[in-house]
């Protein structure tokens, strides 16, 4: 693509702030190269909250599906473990990823959070073509809390699937330790803790008003991409204002809100990581966070597409079974127990934390899905869905619906984003464009 003028890289916005020149830099832009994306925010009112739940490889099709729909649905074998949760989910099978399954692993969660294929860039290198769900959202609500979005893996190394757009992804924080300290560490401040003033910070908070006048005369020289890049770095200069901000501010008078426990060290045992320990502590740390409203949109990274963990009890990796074992597959099918079992953890942390007249979970949207259906054949009709909570009465919960016509997996994206109050008129592109939700949960 052309740009319609060329720029310095040394270019910058300038403008005045109380009596100082302040000149703001720009980021990279086709005028003088690089990248893409967007993003806008609004505020909300009571806190609801998004969360992605992902694993990889798939679930077994014959043990996954329940045998029964409705709300009196008999739990199937695999999903058994949200027995404690039956209330607050609802179940989606027949649903079809519709965007195509051009790379194996990807194609699915790209279309699902997407609403398009992925894009192919030469080689072997693909990446997401626009922002996932999550994003999405977090553009919308995240300049409401401290952190717009935070990305957590299970898998130590885990990449993650949380876009901006092509090639801007949000790496996951998979060291427990870590977490604890971005989330509770120095800047962490309880209900009725004294605000942190810091005078240096005033020089900073209006630097886009004083520039806004260079704004407008240079997107004048730019071409569509890279006004959309002038976009998301203003807008991420915005976020570190807004962010700086709450640092100011009064707590919010969250009863629940409290420091949790710094979680110890959880290494590998016998070669094989602790995944259920981590993935439990990493929960305790999300609920919290949810919780003292650090923040509200979340994305748990399990596993990552293709990974082969080496599971307790299990004789090969994960991937690598899903291909290989033989008959009805045992060690998978106990694989993907274990893993809605920690998601059925997650569920019940946020249950158990009471919030209005309900809980937190009440309050929220947890999204858990994975990559393809059945592993062994990279399927992605019969994707899995399980939506949990009701982000204040906005999605029905507590039953399981089938899809009788293969309906399009974007349909729910779009029923998520209008129960979190994006401002969305569609969702996707090409096969995976949809204008409407899934009525069915819609109440």
């Amino acid at each position: 693509m052309s740009n319609k003028y060329k720029l310095s890289r040394r270019t910058f916005l300038r403008g005045m702030l109380g009596g100082t020149a302040l000149a703001l830099g720009l980021p990279p832009l086709e005028a003088f190269f690089n990248s893409n994306g967007t993003a806008y925010a609004v505020d909300g009112a009571f806190p609801k909250r998004f969360g992605l739940f992902f694993w990889g490889n798939g679930m077994l099709p014959d043990r996954w599906i329940p045998p029964t729909t409705g709300e009196d649905w008999e739990m199937s074998p695999q999903l058994a473990p949200l027995e404690a949760v039956r209330q607050h989910i609802t179940v989606l099978s027949g649903m079809e990823v519709k965007t195509g399954n051009t790379d194996p692993h990807f194609s699915g969660p790209a279309g699902f959070l997407s609403g398009a294929d992925v894009k192919h860039e030469g080689g072997s290198h693909t990446t997401i073509k626009s922002p996932t769900l999550d994003q999405i959202i977090a553009a919308e609500i995240g300049g409401e809390t401290r952190f717009r979005s935070v990305e957590v893996g299970i898998e130590e190394g885990v990449k993650g699937l949380s876009y901006n757009g092509p090639n801007s992804v949000h790496p996951p924080e998979s060291d427990p330790a870590q977490l604890f300290e971005r989330l509770f560490g120095a800047g962490f401040r309880a209900p009725g803790d004294e605000p942190i003033i810091d005078p240096r910070l005033s020089i900073r908070r209006s630097v886009l008003d004083s520039v806004s006048e260079d704004v407008g005369r240079l997107r004048g020289r730019l071409g569509a991409a890279d006004n959309q890049r002038l976009d998301q770095h203003l807008a991420s200069v915005r976020d570190l204002e807004l962010r700086i901000a709450r640092l100011e501010e009064d707590p919010p008078n969250l009863a629940a809100c409290v420091r949790p426990q710094q979680p110890g060290a959880l290494p590998p045992i016998d070669g094989r990581p602790q995944m259920s320990p981590r993935a439990r502590v990493m929960a305790d740390l999300v609920t919290m966070a949810y919780a003292c409203d650090l923040t509200r949109v979340m994305s748990m990274w399990y596993s990552h597409p293709v990974s082969d963990i080496l599971y307790p009890n299990a004789s090969a990796g994960h991937h690598q079974l899903t291909h290989d074992e033989p008959g009805d597959q045992p060690q998978v099918h106990e694989i993907v127990v274990s893993i809605m079992s920690d998601f059925s953890y997650l569920c019940q942390s946020l249950r158990d934390i009471p919030e209005g007249e309900g809980n937190l979970l009440d309050n929220s949207i947890l999204l858990a899905t994975t990559d393809v259906s059945y592993g062994r054949t990279h399927q992605i009709d019969e994707y899995p869905i399980v939506l949990a909570g009701s982000a204040c009465g906005s999605l029905r919960t507590g039953f399981h619906y089938r899809s009788q016509t293969q309906e399009n997996t974007s349909h729910v994206a779009m029923s998520i984003l209008r129960a979190m109050e994006v401002r969305a008129a569609e969702f996707g592109e090409g096969p995976g464009k949809v204008t409407e939700g899934l009525s069915v949960i819609e109440p």
